[in-house]
């Protein structure tokens, strides 16, 4: 960096920014959507992936509200996604993004709609990166306002010090509504959707971009 960073904190979402794992989440989704509400494999796919950052079984309500199968579908899912998650790596140019950010003083934090105990159990398989806050899903604390407050809680900080990351366009409008800067991951939405949520949104292709954002 050649100027001051301009950010002191970057909340990162985990699954498609941090973790190379939304490919296989979505395959499993339409699986199990298929099976359960008879739908075809590639529309129930795209279903998923268009309300990915959700944790599942908001995303089934949002899909089928009140469909008695959706808590037995989404139990399903989590159970299945777990066989496999501790497997999935991140993405190649993660460790050294956040090593380098965090040496320009910049904290690192993750904010992840997946549970807490599987969010931790993933980043103990890992020798690195290590994060400076880790937030996972439970009860009345989700990503968006609940993780937020607990961020700037935690460092002390203002919402003008914080940049979130993220790959879904739910984590665009998190963001909008808590009123902190937002860039996004491109891969699972492209940067021309991206830009339906706010048409100066600032996207990138992986993380070893955002230095160049963070001295804008």
């Amino acid at each position: 960096m050649d100027r001051p960073p301009s950010k002191s904190v970057c909340v990162f979402d985990f699954d498609g920014t941090l973790v190379d794992s939304m490919s296989g989440f979505a395959d499993l989704a339409a699986e199990l959507m298929a099976e359960h509400f008879g739908l075809d494999r590639e529309p129930a796919r795209q279903d998923y992936l268009r309300t990915s950052g959700l944790p599942f079984f908001q995303q089934l309500e949002s899909l089928r509200p009140g469909d008695p199968r959706n808590a037995g579908v989404a139990e399903r899912f989590e159970a299945a996604k777990q066989a496999e998650y501790f497997e999935r790596p991140f993405f190649s140019e993660v460790p050294a993004a956040i090593d380098e950010l965090q040496g320009h003083g910049i904290r690192a934090v993750v904010s992840s709609n997946n549970g807490q105990e599987i969010v931790e159990e993933f980043l103990q398989k890992k020798p690195r990166p290590r994060f400076d806050l880790v937030l996972g899903f439970r009860k009345n604390f989700a990503k968006g306002q609940a993780h937020f407050d607990k961020v700037l809680e935690h460092f002390g900080l203002q919402a003008r010090d914080m940049l979130f990351v993220g790959d879904s366009l739910h984590d665009a409008q998190k963001a909008a509504e808590f009123g902190v800067d937002f860039v996004g991951r491109i891969g699972t939405f492209s940067a021309a959707q991206f830009k339906t949520v706010h048409p100066e949104l600032r996207t990138i292709r992986g993380l070893d971009e955002l230095t160049r954002v963070l001295c804008r």
